[in-house]
C-alpha cells in the first residue's frame, strides 16, 4: 500500500509541476501576441475593386456567362471642356469679387 502511495504522490507532484509550466507558457504566448498589429482595413481600394471583380467572374463562371473582369476605365475631359469650366469659374470668381467690392 506504501508503494502506490508513494506512486500517486508522485503524480500528484508531476501535475502540479506540468501546470505551473503550462501556466508559464500561457503567460508567454500571451506577452508575445500584440493585438494591435493586426492588417485590418490596410487593403487600397484598387485591391477591393480587383477583389470583387475576380469574386463576380467566379460567380459568372460558376452560372456560365462569360464576363471581362477588365476596370472600367476614367473618363476624360476634352480640353474643349476643360476649357469650358475654367471660362465658367472665372466667370464666377469675377463676380464674386465685384460683389465683394460693392459690398
Amino acid at each position: 500500500m506504501t508503494n502506490l502511495t508513494s506512486v500517486l504522490t508522485q503524480l500528484e507532484q508531476e501535475r502540479n509541476r506540468l501546470s505551473s509550466q503550462l501556466e508559464i507558457l500561457n503567460n508567454a504566448l500571451s506577452a508575445l501576441s500584440v493585438k494591435g498589429l493586426s492588417r485590418r482595413g490596410r487593403m487600397s481600394a484598387a485591391g477591393r475593386a480587383r477583389i470583387a471583380a475576380a469574386q463576380r467572374a467566379r460567380w459568372v463562371k460558376a452560372k456560365g456567362k462569360v464576363v471581362s473582369i477588365a476596370a472600367h476605365k476614367k473618363r476624360k475631359l476634352s480640353g474643349a471642356g476643360i476649357a469650358r469650366i475654367r471660362a465658367a469659374q472665372k466667370a464666377r470668381w469675377a463676380k464674386w469679387r465685384k460683389a465683394q467690392k460693392s459690398a
